[in-house]
């Protein structure tokens, strides 16, 4: 009977191919574990075999006939894709011995970074992404084609169009750096000298990022009321992937200031509707009320900063420019919530800073804010989180199939060595606003697929065998705006194609990340 024969032929190649594997042991085995594959779907019990660099068995180890030469015993945790971080400032730590390492990221369950990020990527791709090979780093690390960096090649600090000559200069480096393997261009359109660029300045460029199947990634123009608003940015940011062809993704997205707050189901609406139209639209964003700049990103207007920092120092001298440049920044101030809310974070050395408001710092010296602010400027500058971000707002936007997750980390915040355990603990665990299936998802597979990194980001045959095991239980963030570099707890094994980076909670030293170009 044909039917007969079929299904003896099923069961002859069941019992070959049990064989084949008894014949052939995988590397590594996490067995008895609860697989959430990152595809957003219920998470199940199966046992995960990696053999070389790649994934190479889901399922029932003990019936396919599947041994392993170090089997993991995994019962009672997660085994999940190793997360994926979108929005990284680690350009200097992927190139500096010390840092390479990366274990504030591989402790949270990263296993992936994405840097160049704000419009301050390289166009010279090629360059970094071989010192990475030539140096070995801990993540596999990506790269972006930054606006402002080419823009300050070709225009320096200057607050004008390019000539046509000039804007065929940056459209040739934005080429360079895509042909050299970039994700996409990146933009922070409210940092000066990306600022000075206007929106058609910015689709020229993005048509480049394009033609070579990237996409566009922005900090937008305006995440507040300093000079478009928040709602006009997000449409600015559409309208540029929208007439230059190419994917947006919207950087840690949120609502900033007293003038924006609840405004994020406008921005949501507006998303939605692109997405409706057929255009791919995300974002990212950090489970985080404080946002992490410089005193002088958050306070000076870009008209002060045209020129460079010897024109801005100049302009903070001379009485003819002072008054308009003081109420210009005590605006600003207003709109970061006051003196109070900003928290000097790291100063360049300088001592009595750190740890402490605009607003103690200016009452310790005896001056108003403003007076402070521009004497810390002048003495070059500090980091600062700014606490100007709704908690309505933040689990607005998380509730939304659009956003993943990624840290914007920067020194001196906690989100850069805590955003992934902290929005499991506080948003998964602690107030159910999404699910672990959901925060898997937007973590690792969506982030892969909005950035074309191939076959990673999912817990699937075939696949790199980047994974991370969770125990959830004790899974969190440690680090804190006092202590920002308390790394997180609750990362039993971690590997990075195929290597363990983590091995029983401690990293194991391996510098096995890879630099990774478009599409590959």
């Amino acid at each position: 009977m044909p039917g007969a024969e079929r299904l003896l032929g099923l069961a002859l190649l069941a019992v070959a191919a049990a064989a084949q594997a008894q014949q052939r042991p995988v590397d590594v085995l996490l067995r008895g574990g609860t697989v959430c594959d990152g595809s957003g779907g219920p998470c199940r019990a199966a046992d995960v075999a990696v053999l070389g660099e790649r994934i190479t068995f889901v399922g029932d180890a003990r019936r396919a006939g599947v041994r392993a030469g170090r089997p993991l015993d995994v019962a009672g945790l997660v085994v999940a894709p190793g997360f994926i971080d979108p929005h990284t400032h680690t350009l200097e730590d992927l190139s500096d011995t010390g840092r390479r390492r990366m274990e504030g990221y591989l402790l949270q369950g990263v296993t992936t970074v994405v840097a160049g990020n704000d419009g301050g990527g390289p166009f010279a791709v090629a360059g970094v992404l071989e010192q990475w090979r030539r140096g070995r780093i801990g993540t596999n690390a990506a790269l972006l084609v930054g606006q402002g960096t080419v823009r300050r090649q070709v225009l320096g600090m200057a607050d004008r169009a390019p000539s046509p000559a000039e804007l065929d200069s940056m459209r040739a480096l934005v080429r360079r750096g895509m042909r050299e393997g970039g994700l996409g261009l990146s933009t922070g359109l409210y940092y000066a000298p990306g600022s000075y660029a206007a929106t058609e300045e910015v689709i020229a460029l993005a048509r480049e990022a394009a033609a070579a199947g990237g996409l566009y990634d922005s900090h937008l123009r305006d995440e507040s009321s300093y000079s478009i608003g928040l709602v006009a940015a997000v449409a600015e940011a559409l309208r540029i992937g929208r007439e230059a062809g190419l994917p947006v993704h919207i950087a840690h997205i949120k609502a900033l200031g007293t003038d924006v707050w609840g405004r994020s189901d406008s921005v949501i609406a507006l998303i939605r509707a692109a997405r409706a139209a057929g255009r791919q639209v995300d974002a990212d964003q950090y489970p985080y009320d404080a946002s992490g700049t410089s005193i002088g990103a958050s306070l000076l207007p870009r008209w002060a900063e045209a020129g460079g920092r010897d024109s801005l120092l100049a302009r903070t001298a001379d009485p003819a420019t002072l008054g308009r440049l003081r109420a210009d920044m005590t605006e600003n101030l207003r709109r970061r919530g006051g003196a109070g809310a900003m928290l000097i974070t790291g100063a360049g050395g300088r001592s009595g800073l750190v740890g402490k408001t605009l607003e103690a710092i200016a009452r310790e010296q005896g001056h108003d804010p403003i007076t402070a602010a521009l004497d810390i400027i002048r003495h070059g500058d500090a980091s600062a989180a700014s606490f100007n971000m709704q908690e309505a707002d933040i689990e607005r936007f998380m509730r939304e199939e659009f956003v993943e997750t990624g840290s914007d980390g920067s020194d001196g915040h906690p989100r850069k060595y805590g955003t992934f355990p902290r929005k499991y603990r506080r948003y998964v665990a602690g107030r159910g606003v999404i699910t672990l299936a959901r925060f898997i998802q937007a973590s690792s597979s969506q982030t892969a697929e909005t950035f074309g990194l191939k076959d990673r980001g999912r817990v699937r045959e075939g696949f790199f065998a980047d994974l991370v095991v969770l125990d959830t239980a004790r899974y969190r963030d440690r680090a804190t705006y006092q202590a920002p570099r308390l790394v997180a707890e609750g990362v039993r094994y971690l590997l990075v194609n195929g290597v363990l980076a983590i091995l029983d909670g401690r990293p194991t030293g391996a510098l096995v990340g890879r630099p990774l170009r478009r599409k590959e």
